[in-house]
């Protein structure tokens, strides 16, 4: 399939179009080295380190004159070259089903050049752009190499969230790399068990393909255990994994932690301000064999209700 429609490319070279044309041989000049640099940050544990990469070439090529947008004009930039990177990535149909809307939605974005370039939009742009991210759901973004390292586990032990992690985390190979899943918050509508399920199912079709690698994990807030007490319509984010061999880590609290889980939340947001409830960060990691595993079962379960029906 065309990867990019007619009108996606007329988008992106308007976006591209909105910089002088002495800005855009500065934008052609620097793209493959900042795109390189990116891709050596994306393994990083910080998600937004491509995009810090990326503005650093941008700070080094157009000082105190750097705009908003030339940093969409960049983003553009890379879009325009998905056709090549894509399929040089090997990803399966489920993730490139998805693309479509995707990139749609990144096109639809620039277009509107909201002013300012949010930055948790930036990183994700900067990602989704040059394939360090890729579709996972309609919400759901997966990034394609993610560090766990056993600092944190041996941490979790220590601070007496239990032991059990240790082996879990041996079992697992966990030095390996992984999938990391994150969430699209301009697009909600597969924020739901549906959503995550498909999420989950379409990490388990790459790490098929990559059997290098340890698994996929997520860390929030939401993956915090008194949220089954507290906010039970979020309880299968942290339970279904569960169920199924993934295990946790915890991270701790944060003031990051404390934000997201209060702002959409009054009933959060009383506990924490009465000191009755602290967000915390958790790990929840799903080991490739038991996530391909389920991944089956699901599968196994949908073409018998297809038939059924």
């Amino acid at each position: 399939m065309d990867l990019l429609t007619h009108a996606q490319i007329a988008a992106f070279e308007a976006v591209l179009g909105r910089v002088t044309a002495d800005d855009r041989a500065k934008l052609h000049a620097l793209k493959d080295a900042a795109a390189a640099a990116a891709e050596a940050a994306a393994p990083h544990w910080d998600f937004d380190q491509p995009a810090h990469r990326a503005e650093e070439a941008l700070q080094a090529a157009f000082g105190p004159a750097l705009t908003d947008d030339h940093r969409r004009a960049l983003v553009a930039l890379w879009a325009l070259e998905m056709p090549a990177r894509v399929p040089a990535a090997d990803l399966p149909p489920a993730v490139l089903e998805l693309y479509p809307e995707w990139i749609g939605r990144l096109s639809d974005f620039l277009t509107a050049a909201a002013d300012p370039y949010d930055r948790d939009f930036w990183a994700k742009d900067v990602r989704i752009a040059l394939v360090l991210s890729v579709p996972g759901a309609r919400t759901q973004m997966i990034d394609l190499s993610s560090p766990m390292g056993p600092g944190q586990v041996l941490r979790h032990a220590r601070e007496g969230w239990g032991w059990s992690v240790i082996p879990a985390y041996a079992a697992a190979q966990a030095w390996k790399p992984w999938l990391e899943v994150h969430t699209e918050s301009r697009e909600l509508s597969d924020f739901n068990e549906a959503g995550w399920d498909r999420a989950w199912a379409t990490a388990a079709e790459i790490l098929r393909r990559r059997p290098y690698m340890a698994g996929m994990l997520g860390s929030s807030w939401f993956y915090d255990p008194p949220l089954e007490q507290i906010s039970p319509r979020l309880a299968y984010l942290r339970v279904n994994p569960l169920r199924h061999g993934a295990f946790m880590v915890h991270q701790g609290p944060g003031e990051i932690h404390t934000i997201r889980a209060s702002t959409s939340s009054p009933t959060r947001k009383a506990l924490i301000e009465e000191g009755k409830y602290t967000a915390r960060s958790w790990i929840v990691a799903w080991p490739r064999a038991a996530l391909i595993r389920w991944a089956d079962g699901r599968s196994a379960q949908q073409q018998d209700q297809a038939v059924a029906a």
